[in-house]
């Protein structure tokens, strides 16, 4: 198993947009045109950022949507590596 985690892009929101802008879940949510719930979720790392909110978080901090999936996706795969048992997987060929 990797030991690496890769950080939730929750995290990066919270502490390198957020934080660093003094923004408010409230703010946030509100520029977003989403619930404040839907911001909380993802910076304590409780859901996934969609394609759509990725679009939505590039266009109010002027970055880029792949960026933030691919975020996703890294984080996604370290935390299904974790949990997935692959023992009884058949390999082709």
């Amino acid at each position: 198993m990797e030991m690496f985690s890769p950080a939730h892009p929750g995290k990066l929101l919270k502490s390198g947009y957020m934080e660093e802008l003094n923004l408010s879940v409230a703010k946030v949510a509100l520029m977003l045109g989403v619930s404040r719930k839907t911001i909380y979720d993802i910076i304590n790392c409780k859901a996934s950022v969609t394609p759509a909110m990725a679009l939505k978080i590039a266009k109010a901090f002027n970055s880029d949507a792949q960026f933030w999936l691919d975020l996703q996706t890294q984080y996604d795969l370290w935390v299904a590596k974790q949990t997935v048992n692959l023992d009884n997987i058949q390999i082709y060929g």
